[in-house]
């Protein structure tokens, strides 16, 4: 091909997300929010591309090979890679990232409060949700219901 005649990009833009150019590809597609290192290593994988290669020498055809397997995730790669399996309105899975995940993030959290679930109540006080203890932790967020931790007394 005609990769040695590629001029070399400090900055890279895939799915909305600037990317050092300096950078070994998948560590570099783990700057995008919602990818890993082991999920850039896969899409490098996948593709055929060499892991050793920085991202700022890749042509603008393997650049949008790599956008073009970022939207169609799920049917390239195995579907246990993906970050959102079985949606909730949808059933199906998919893998989301940058604003799209957030945003699906945000709905979750959103309707666990609207249903009133241990969760999203755990969620709505600013308390730990997966069950951490709070006897001794998380005091900054206790403080705000009126508990306070040790006191020095009057003298």
């Amino acid at each position: 091909m005609a990769e040695e005649n590629v001029e070399f990009r400090h900055i890279v833009r895939i799915a909305g997300t600037d990317l050092d150019g300096n950078r070994k590809v998948p560590y570099a597609l783990a700057q995008i929010k919602g990818i890993g290192i082991m999920t850039g290593f896969a899409i490098v994988r996948a593709l055929g591309i060499d892991p050793d290669k920085k991202i700022g020498e890749l042509p603008e055809e393997t650049i949008q090979r790599i956008s073009d397997l970022l939207e169609k995730f799920t049917k390239t790669l195995p579907p246990w890679l993906a970050n959102r399996r079985k949606d909730y309105k949808t059933g199906e899975d998919m893998h989301l990232v940058s604003g799209d995940l957030d945003l699906a993030i945000r709905a979750d959290i959103n309707r666990l409060k609207r249903i009133r679930c241990y969760r999203g109540i755990r969620h709505e006080m600013g308390l730990p949700v997966r069950g951490q203890r709070n006897k001794s932790h998380h005091r900054r967020f206790r403080r705000k219901l009126g508990a306070v931790g040790v006191t020095k007394g009057k003298k």
